[in-house]
């Protein structure tokens, strides 16, 4: 079984125990999402879906399956790269920063995580040297940083206010289907 959905993703599947190992999806293989980039776009989605209202660590980690410790980091994460505000008080949550329209799965994962290739990849496999063979001159790094753009591109695409279609719509919105909204264009 596991076999076969690894042919059918293009990609590992591992069991994820620790919150802070890699999850992986239908990708290339060593392009990875972290768990924590998964789990903080489910957080923000979660707020994205008060429409406005605060909403409290304790519901957001109840309701992704989270620790309220786990969300909470999360959640403080986000809020100092710009995507929450907190307000305190009995009455107090997270809410999102701007309007989820404004906010694309780009920016979440950037303030998560990360680039899926930043200019330090290459950097970091020399090989047995203490420099890369290829830093002159490399169709490897070519090709990685043009992955990177296509990523990037297609993430900055898809806002907060996009995901909160259900995943048959969100799949008929991707494959541009429907007729009703402008389809993603990858």
């Amino acid at each position: 079984m596991q076999a076969a959905s690894q042919a059918i993703a293009g990609g590992v599947q591992r069991p994820g125990s620790n919150l802070d190992s890699r999850v992986w999806y239908r990708t290339l293989r060593f392009v990875q999402l972290l768990a924590s980039e998964e789990y903080g776009l489910r957080c923000l989605l979660r707020v994205a879906g008060s429409d406005g209202a605060p909403v409290a660590i304790s519901e957001i980690a109840e309701a992704e399956g989270l620790s309220c410790e786990y969300a909470a980091k999360l959640l403080r994460q986000m809020r100092l790269g710009g995507l929450v505000t907190s307000v305190r008080g009995a009455g107090g949550g997270y809410r999102l920063a701007r309007p989820a329209r404004q906010i694309s799965v780009w920016s979440a994962i950037t303030v998560l995580g990360g680039e899926f290739f930043p200019e330090s990849f290459c950097a970091c496999h020399p090989g047995q040297r203490a420099l890369c063979v290829r830093t002159t001159d490399c169709s490897l790094r070519a090709l990685w940083r043009t992955v990177q753009r296509s990523l990037r591109n297609a993430l900055e695409a898809v806002s907060l206010a996009d995901l909160a279609r259900d995943e048959r719509a969100m799949t008929v919105w991707l494959d541009g289907c429907d007729g009703t909204t402008e389809p993603l264009r990858l």
